[in-house]
């Protein structure tokens, strides 16, 4: 097998691919990256058995064939090498590695090793504006699951594709977030749960301000989501996702119109005398025309004050800091709408005028400030 290519090149598509190997597992042929070359072609692949990258580039081919080299290894190697061209020479698994003064001659894994990526064959097709999925999932993915949730199902986003529709869907035990956009598709209806690390992957892949597609394939077991001359193959989570529809309220008691930055500005005001926000909520007094907000820790008290547009009852309820300031950061819109029922009802935050996207944060339990 050799090969000649670009090594600015190369050491993009190997710092992108790469992220797919696996560091969790220590079997020599999956820390490695699988090169391949056909006809003037090379391809890359990195593969941990639940999430796989494959990428082609254009080389310059004098013998075809295949080989697995230490991602880590190969990725230090390209990076320190100098603009130009890079020259890869193998003999069964010793691989010589020249690119203008530079010679390196390390050891490869014989290819056949490596495990094969499975297939998607008969899917669902999808084509989605790249900007459009980058905006929808960053309104998502902060509600999805740490790898460490006690229901692994809500670890992942979940895609609900009906006719002309897509909806996105995560959700962590304390927080919702729901984001629905017009879509060309008239398939069947069908949903399934893309893992979180699939999907941070993907967006990095992403030009959310290009006006090409992302291609999604949608299989029983696993997804293919090809972007640009990238591949990102992934395995679906399985298992009972939590009934949103039913957790969302369907009435208010209280409607608040605010000004997002506004809000914004007066709960990030609160947070230095917070000492840890799952302990030390900020306290929020919906009343009249004006939301109080304060807070108290061991460090100290705050309050502040900012204007707002209430109709309906009073209501002081509690919140999580964070988790309220992820859903307004998440807004992207100059005003949004707050429907609250109780203090331990949930809080529905969304546009003023249409329904692009809901989020829902759980209260938190306040106690006497006396």
């Amino acid at each position: 097998m050799k090969f000649t290519c670009n090594t600015k090149k190369l050491s993009e598509a190997c710092s992108n691919v790469m992220r797919a190997v696996s560091t969790k597992v220590t079997i020599p042929t999956i820390e490695g990256i699988l090169m391949e070359c056909g006809s003037n072609t090379l391809s890359l692949t990195g593969y941990d058995f639940e999430f796989g990258i494959n990428t082609t580039l254009e080389a310059n081919v004098v013998e075809p064939g295949a080989i697995v080299i230490n991602a880590k290894v190969l990725s230090d190697i390209i990076r320190k090498l100098p603009d130009g061209n890079i020259t890869f020479d193998i003999s069964d698994t010793s691989v010589s590695i020249i690119s203008g003064a530079a010679q390196y001659n390390i050891m490869g894994i014989d290819a056949d090793d490596y495990p094969e990526l499975p297939s998607v064959s008969g899917g669902y097709p999808l084509f989605l504006n790249q900007g459009v999925l980058a905006n929808m999932v960053s309104q998502t993915i902060f509600a999805v699951g740490e790898s460490e949730s006690p229901k692994p199902v809500h670890t992942g986003l979940k895609f609900e594709l009906t006719l002309n529709q897509l909806r996105l869907i995560g959700v962590d035990g304390f927080r919702l977030a729901v984001r629905t956009e017009t879509v060309q598709y008239d398939g069947e209806d069908i949903s399934f749960i893309v893992p979180k690390k699939t999907i941070r992957e993907l967006v990095k892949l992403i030009s959310p301000d290009s006006d090409e597609n992302v291609s999604i394939s949608v299989g029983k077991r696993h997804i293919v989501f090809e972007v640009g001359n990238y591949s990102i193959i992934s395995r679906l989570l399985e298992g009972e996702f939590l009934d949103y529809k039913a957790s969302i309220p369907k009435t208010a008691s209280t409607t608040v119109l605010i000004n997002t930055d506004d809000a914004i500005n007066c709960i990030e005001q609160t947070l230095p005398v917070i000492e840890n926000d799952k302990k030390n909520p900020i306290r929020c007094l919906f009343d009249g025309d004006e939301i109080r907000i304060s807070t108290v820790s061991s460090l100290g008290r705050s309050v502040n004050y900012t204007h707002a547009n209430i109709s309906g009852d009073r209501v002081e309820i509690g919140f999580n800091s964070k988790f309220i300031l992820d859903a307004l950061h998440a807004a992207d819109t100059d005003q949004i709408r707050i429907e609250l029922n109780s203090a331990i009802s949930p809080a529905k935050i969304m546009p003023v005028n249409d329904e692009s996207f809901l989020f829902l944060v759980l209260p938190m339990r306040l106690k006497n400030e006396n």
